[in-house]
């Protein structure tokens, strides 16, 4: 059993390396392997994490890759999206700026303040399905041959709204209740 506690960990390295895969498929245009590719990374994201809270495998490793595996796959395949005119550019600015901005505040606040554990909020969770379902929509529509316009821009639409404010939720939690938090400590 000893053996296997690296298993989550592996697997989620094995996620980081389906991103330039992905890029490769949809940079041929090979839009059914593409989703192929995405839908057995999605599968593999919850295969993990089961895997690690399941036997006791949680780890500070895992904790920190399994973010960022899903960071890139998702930054991949909405950069290669773009390049391929199937999503807006100032989509994929504002998807990245928000991630970037979640890194930065998390460096900032962790240098200031101390470790911090971070849980994703509801917001982001929706953000985070948002995001997938619009890259699997987008890659079924090509590979199946069928396009459904009302709802490739309801979900655009739903990755920028939900996006926006998860942004605006992480800023909040780490600015201002932090304010709040030590403004009850001060007068305690």
């Amino acid at each position: 059993m000893k053996r296997l506690q690296h298993l989550p960990n592996m697997i989620t390295v094995l996620r980081m390396a389906f991103a330039p895969l992905l890029i490769l498929v949809l940079k041929d245009h090979r839009y059914l392997d593409a989703l192929w590719i995405f839908l057995i990374a999605g599968v593999s994201d919850g295969l993990d994490g089961y895997i690690a809270k399941r036997f006791g495998f949680v780890s500070r490793l895992g904790a920190i890759l399994d973010p960022l595996a899903d960071k890139i796959l998702l930054v991949s395949a909405y950069v290669m999206l773009a390049l391929l005119t199937l999503v807006p550019f100032w989509l994929v600015l504002v998807v990245t700026f928000r991630d970037v901005l979640i890194v930065g505040g998390y460096l900032v606040y962790t240098s200031l303040y101390g470790p911090v554990t971070m849980r994703p909020s509801r917001v982001s969770k929706l953000n985070t399905f948002a995001q997938i379902l619009l890259v699997v929509v987008l890659l079924a529509e090509r590979a199946f041959g069928f396009h459904i316009a009302h709802i490739q821009a309801t979900l655009i639409f739903a990755v920028l709204v939900t996006t926006i404010a998860s942004g605006g939720h992480y800023l909040w939690t780490w600015g201002v209740v932090r304010e709040i938090e030590v403004g009850r400590a001060g007068r305690d």
